[in-house]
């Protein structure tokens, strides 16, 4: 009895002591080599004090980690980089999850992560994670305005091992400097952390404990000392690629062949500061865009799956004035796309329209000081653009420009204060040759919290200036401000957003619609503390107003009409057994809709609407798992009825196979929706719509080095008007009505294929196989059946692309050094 309540006192005495305290750890130099094979039989680990004692976070926070499951994690370092090394114990060898999913991919798999503050500013950061199977994860840690401050689009080369042992696994890893970022101090102590993943328990375990309830994760890392007189390396890296395409593009039936080549450089100006450079770059592998049929009047924004964009990109995404998809016109079209038709003269034909912008380079300068000063510089120029007009009588062709050669800059200054706070200058530049307006847009931003990390107050400022020949030069304005409370169980912010009527970021950044003035209310509750039924449980409600605003003074509150209301509650819980269920409701009282019909000064009024959404997930770590969701809405104008309902699956047949499967199907009854024009008048309709989407995703990894993916999506929708109206100018809309005879019904299909086959034959260089096929389809007649339209789709004009694609990786420093033992 004694030694139980000795050994609950000495546990406690550790939590307590652990909980919010600093830990810290001291790295030895290294004398000897090490063989980075994820065996750490090296005497040289033995002679350093490991890092243990590690604290969970999930799914009970503050557990102490028990001795059979223990985690020792030792540091060393030399001339070249930081060697990492490490032991993780479990009761059994089956108690490690181990999958092979590939780089960058968490997966079904146990990991640690070693987390480092170099400039231990406590906002900037960089993350290196390691699987039992020695696949490699990596990640840049920044400020972010959406929430998420891990940027894994950026890539590093460094050098892991792993095995799996009776007892647990182990690791190695090898950062070298060109790896990391770091000041120029003669003595460093960087910021640290260390994290566990125990997939198969859901145990998330940290060397620095941390508070779910406190505002920040590397506001809470320990520290490593004892780095001394780092002497970062020469960084200079090229990664030259050769690329081989058989491809037919839709709309031909010959198939063509193209080779292609260029390099990407990367240099390191001084020991803060990187250049990347991209010459004659290929983006002809990158993954095919989820294409949706849009009903909305705003644009769609895709994801950036281009590596030079999404690679050490976290400075730009401040202000959120930047958006890269615009620099080559990546999913959308050249300036004067549509103006190729109205060019057409009488026996003319237009018989060549490109949708697509040549990047010809892009340059990016980024990096941070010691004291704090972060600043980066991207350049990028595209090419000029061309439709191609045929003469029907003497087949002579002539050239409209649609797009001309352009200029694309961003540049930001941020510097990091204390308290974890910030002030950034943000400006972005389009300059367009020939007689085509440019652009200009500004943004100066702040962050501040206060000591206790509790209270937050932040926004930013931004002016635009587009640049018209022998015009006015337009200028606008927005804002966006919020305060709030960010640590403790109970936070809640306010916040509001401002966007005058003249205010345009779109020619590089992603804007929907200006002329508004929204503000809100948010607040949630969390329980970190587990009870009989669940492990954490959070919930939260909001409520925000939107006012469209004219030429008027923002600040004076004049000239503000009602655009709407939306509130909402949201809640979501991890349960015992590990699945994860949600419910959320978001419902509105009507309002005027400025934007749905099309036409300046005219607005649509809407009735209220209500919506709830349920959704759940099983315990991935299992080898079978799914989930799903469901949701209703009701309300509107016709008593709108929407239904949508999703579910997915995955199957792991081991570590190297999986199939995972989803499917959802959006169907609404009765919407109000925008028809069309004729004239001055403006016509909606009252129309049924259906969405079903349906991917396949396969994935077989060969080793932890090669492998290969095959993913299919399915996209269909149409819209099915079922009666016609006159929008009045009191935003109602009059009786049904015969006047509107334009076929408005819409059935479309997105078919895609992307297949790719992997191999990193060497630290840095891999060649890529990729098979792409792409069918797109759109009319105005109806083919009702699923499968109809699937084969249909499958059966018609496609795009074919076959390419082969060689990068090989490298380093000036191991290259110089393999030329001097070959001497």
């Amino acid at each position: 009895m004694r030694k139980l309540t000795f050994l609950l006192l000495s546990n406690l005495c550790l939590l307590v002591f652990s909980y919010g305290q600093n830990k810290k750890i001291n790295i030895l130099p290294l004398i000897s080599k090490i063989n980075i094979d994820g065996n750490i039989d090296e005497p040289e680990w033995k002679k350093t004090t490991p890092a243990t004692n590690f604290v969970a976070l999930r799914p009970v926070p503050f557990v102490a980690e028990t001795n059979d499951t223990k985690s020792e994690v030792y540091f060393l370092y030399n001339k070249d980089g930081i060697y990492i090394g490490g032991h993780f114990y479990e009761s059994t060898k089956d108690s490690v999850a181990a999958e092979l999913i590939g780089r960058d991919g968490f997966g079904n798999n146990d990991f640690v992560g070693i987390v480092f503050d170099t400039y231990q500013d406590k906002l900037n950061g960089f993350e290196y994670f390691v699987t039992p199977l020695g696949e490699q994860m990596d990640a840049k840690i920044a400020p972010n305005n959406n929430g998420n401050n891990e940027d894994f689009g950026w890539n590093a080369v460094w050098k892991s091992a792993a095995k799996i042992h009776s007892n647990g696994w182990s690791f190695e890893m090898f950062l070298p400097y060109a790896a990391i970022r770091f000041g120029n101090k003669k003595i460093q102590d960087w910021g640290l952390n260390i994290v566990r993943r125990r997939q198969k328990s859901g145990g998330q375990l940290f060397w620095n404990p941390i508070d779910p309830t406190k505002n920040g994760f590397l506001t809470q890392a320990g520290t490593l000392i004892g780095l001394q007189d780092l002497k970062p390396p020469i960084r200079l890296q090229l990664s030259p690629y050769l690329s081989y395409y058989h491809d037919k593009p839709a709309g031909q039936s010959k198939f063509g062949s193209t080779i292609n080549g260029g390099t990407d450089i990367k240099y390191g100006l001084n020991q803060a500061f990187t250049l990347d450079m991209t010459l004659i770059p290929d983006f002809g592998q990158v993954v095919t865009d989820n294409k949706v049929l849009n009903l909305s009047p705003f644009e769609i924004q895709f994801n950036e799956n281009r590596t030079f964009f999404t690679e050490g990109t976290e400075l730009f995404s401040k202000g959120n004035l930047f958006y890269s998809r615009r620099i080559g016109n990546i999913g959308g079209v050249p300036l004067h796309y549509y103006d190729a038709s109205n060019q057409v003269q009488a026996n003319e034909t237009l018989i060549e329209n490109p949708a697509n912008i040549k990047l010809l380079n892009a340059t990016k300068i980024s990096g941070r000081t010691q004291k704090g000063w972060g600043v980066g510089f991207l350049n990028a120029i595209t090419d000029n653009q061309h439709a191609i007009i045929k003469n029907n009588i003497t087949g002579a062709e002539r050239k409209f420009e649609t797009e001309p050669l352009t200029n694309y800059n961003v540049t930001v200054i941020d510097k990091t204060l204390k308290n974890n706070s910030s002030v950034s200058f943000v400006n972005t530049n389009v300059l367009r040759n020939g007689a085509a307006y440019d652009a200009n847009v500004s943004a100066a931003l702040f962050d501040f919290n206060d000591k206790q990390n509790k209270w937050n107050v932040g926004g930013n400022f931004s002016w635009s200036k587009l640049f018209y020949p022998n015009q006015k030069t337009p200028t606008g304005y927005s804002h966006n401000l919020y305060f709030g409370k960010v640590s403790g169980r109970y936070n809640f912010q306010i916040w509001q957003d401002a966007v005058n009527a003249d205010y345009d970021k779109s020619d590089l950044g992603y804007f929907t619609n200006n002329n508004q003035m929204i503000q809100g209310f948010w607040n949630g509750y969390n329980w970190n503390k587990p009870s009989k039924w669940y492990n954490t449980l959070r919930v939260g409600g909001f409520i925000a107003h939107g006012s469209l605003v004219s030429h008027i003074d923002l600040l004076k509150r004049k000239g503000l009409k009602y655009m709407g209301m939306d509130y909402g509650f949201n809640s979501n819980a991890e349960l015992k057994n590990l699945w994860s269920i949600g419910v959320n409701y978001n419902g509105s009282p009507g309002g005027n809709d400025f934007y749905e019909p099309r036409t300046y000064g005219r607005f649509f009024k809407t009735k209220a609407t209500n919506r709830i959404n349920t959704w759940w997930s099983s315990n991935s770590a299992k080898k079978y798992s799914w989930g799903g969701n469901y949701m209703i809405g009701t309300g509107n104008v016709f008593n709108q009825f929407r239904q949508l309902y999703g579910l997915y699956g995955k199957i792991r047949f081991n570590s190297k196979f999986s199939v995972e499967h989803s499917i959802s199907n959006d169907n609404t009854k009765n919407q109000a929706g925008y028809a069309g024009r004729v004239g001055s008048t403006v016509y909606f309709s009252r129309r049924n719509v259906q969405s079903i989407e349906n991917t396949l995703n396969i994935k077989y990894s060969f080793t932890n080095k090669m492998g290969t993916t095959f993913r299919a999506r399915h996209y269909f929708s149409k819209v099915a008007p079922t009666q016609f109206y006159e929008l009045d100018n009191n935003g109602k809309l009059q009786t049904p009505t015969n006047a509107f005879a334009q076929n408005v019904n819409q059935n479309y299909n997105f078919f895609s294929i992307d297949m790719v086959y992997t191999w990193q034959f060497a630290q840095g260089s891999f060649i890529n196989l990729v098979w792409k096929n792409i069918g797109d389809n759109f009319n105005r007649n109806f083919e009702k059946n699923y499968f109809a339209n699937l084969d249909k789709t499958i059966s018609g004009d496609q795009a074919n692309s076959l390419s082969l694609r060689i990068i090989y990786f490298l380093d000036y420093l191991t290259t110089k050094q393999k030329l001097k033992k070959q001497i």
